[in-house]
């Protein structure tokens, strides 16, 4: 049986993994559809902690603002720039446009998803 923690994070990846190819989350985004109100942190602190060998887009989650989370010129900065570019995603001194690129699955996607029995597990 999964603890708790397993289950949350669990539910964290796969709300990241149903992020469409071109668009962007945020973290409190993320969190709320995972069904863990105001746990943007935790959502960052869960991605810190992928194991090798994930399939998790992680770079697709940035902050509500539209800001890249990562120092600007970092390895991980220019990995999530280019990552986002290759998916047509633009990005302006660091920025996405959220009008144009967050994510916003209708109501059909989020109740009859696969993960939707997530309490079920």
């Amino acid at each position: 049986m999964k603890s708790a923690t397993e289950k949350r994070k669990q539910r964290i990846w796969a709300t990241i993994r149903d992020i469409p190819q071109g668009c962007v989350a945020s973290y409190g985004q993320i969190a709320e559809i995972a069904g863990v109100p105001r746990g943007a942190r935790q959502v960052g602190y869960t991605l810190r902690h992928l194991p090798k060998g994930h399939d998790v887009p992680w770079y697709r989650v940035i902050r509500s603002s539209g800001r890249i989370a990562f120092e600007k010129g970092s390895d991980a900065f220019n990995e999530q720039s280019k990552r986002l570019m290759m998916e047509d995603v633009a990005i302006l001194e660091g920025r996405i446009d959220m009008q144009k690129y967050r994510w916003q699955p209708d109501l059909d996607e989020l109740l009859w998803k696969p993960s939707a029995a997530w309490d079920d597990e």
